[in-house]
């Protein structure tokens, strides 16, 4: 089996990906790579048997109403999303809320934060994958799956604060960082790529990434219950892995 991870920006650059190679109780790392195209990520998408990308796959399902009505002078659809309850319900997707209740973590917005960008290039993207490979389910269950990094760390029990950025503080958080993961992993080969995992918290993320889509490859991640079932159809579904590091090999 071979995973992907996908850290997607809203441009090639500082784009990562990460293929992990799963066999007998081990996986290597045997793909890493920084400023990535979009060609490059599909190319990747159709060697491997489950991607997962750091990026929201969908939108709000209240807020395409919200908006038609609004260009369409139409009152009622707009007026049902007065106040901030109301606003809430455009800005965050039941899988935003789901993460938040059971890691504490609060999803930055796909539809009214700078995360917007990188989602409208993953809607591209999926366009772009369908037309080879046909359309993916938003929530998972074909071959492609979103994923969130942060929360899969803190899960695992990794500290992951404070490594994202250029200076010498979050540089040394992110060395420990890996030391800890390759603690915890010991059956994760990084195949000489330990170096450009840290100086790069990209390169890192995506390799997070590709560790979670092993556990939605396994059906090892928490997934929507009844009620939010079908909106996980059309926003998306953040996968939490549910079971540990060690579990991932087996």
């Amino acid at each position: 089996m071979k995973t992907l991870g996908v850290d997607l920006a809203a441009a090639t650059k500082k784009t990562a990906v990460a293929v992990i190679e799963w066999s007998g109780g081990a996986a290597k790392l045997v793909h890493l790579e920084l400023d990535v195209d979009d060609q490059g990520i599909v190319d990747l998408f159709g060697t491997c048997d489950m991607a997962g990308v750091d990026c929201p796959v969908g939108w709000p399902d209240a807020l395409v109403p919200f908006l038609t009505g609004h260009a369409a002078f139409d009152a009622g659809p707009v007026l049902a999303h007065d106040g901030i309850a109301g606003r809430r319900l455009l800005a965050y997707r039941d899988t935003d809320r789901f993460v938040t209740a059971r890691t504490g973590l609060i999803p930055l917005s796909v539809s009214a934060d700078r995360l917007a960008h990188p989602a409208m290039r993953c809607a591209v993207i999926q366009a772009k994958v369908a037309a080879l490979h046909g359309p993916q389910a938003r929530d998972g269950s074909g071959r492609l799956a979103e994923v969130y990094p942060a929360a899969s760390l803190k899960i695992w029990g990794l500290n992951g604060r404070g490594y994202k950025g250029r200076g010498i503080p979050e540089a040394e958080r992110l060395g420990v960082l890996l030391d800890a993961l390759r603690s915890q992993a010991p059956w994760l080969d990084l195949a000489g790529y330990g170096d450009k995992l840290a100086g790069s918290d990209d390169l890192f993320d995506a390799v997070v990434a590709s560790l979670t889509a092993r556990a939605v490859a396994r059906r090892r991640t928490l997934l929507p219950g009844e009620t939010q079932a079908a909106a996980a159809l059309t926003e998306g579904w953040i996968h939490l892995p549910a079971c540990s590091l060690e579990e991932l090999a087996d």
